[in-house]
């Protein structure tokens, strides 16, 4: 289960890489930097596998980067990353959200210590869902 929710988040990464990838083919990026900061990025795909604790580190500063270095795409950066990370990256998150990815992260550990299945997505869904109802 752990696997899955690793699994998850380099998907995650992967799809924000591309975007970073593309940001940089349209030439809006006006440094030359970016080649640097890919290469880093993609340290951390290659180590976050074999050693998540030790990437989370360089996982924040990337991510934080982004809000820095290319606000043009902050907005496509999966929330999901933000609180994987943590640390410094805490701070792009409004405090309901972090509330809402604690309660699932506290329904997530309980689970693995069940030994029952989590579907992250599902109950990501379901923790929000009351917040959706109470805005109509």
């Amino acid at each position: 289960m752990a696997n899955a929710h690793l699994d998850h988040h380099l998907a995650l990464l992967a799809h924000l890489r591309s975007i970073l990838v593309a940001l940089g083919e349209a030439e809006q990026i006006l440094d030359d930097s970016h080649a640097m900061y890919l290469e880093r990025y993609d340290e951390l795909l290659a180590d976050l596998p074999n050693d998540p604790e030790a990437s989370l580190y360089l996982g924040q500063d990337l991510i934080s980067q982004i809000f820095q270095r290319y606000p043009q795409i902050a907005h496509l950066v999966p929330r999901d990353l933000l609180w994987f990370f943590g640390g410094d990256c805490l701070h792009f998150m409004p405090d309901e959200e972090i509330e809402m990815y604690q309660t699932l992260e506290e329904h997530r550990f309980k689970a693995l210590e069940n030994d029952e299945p989590f579907d992250w997505h599902q109950e990501k869904q379901l923790l929000a869902m009351p917040t959706q109802a109470s805005k109509h």
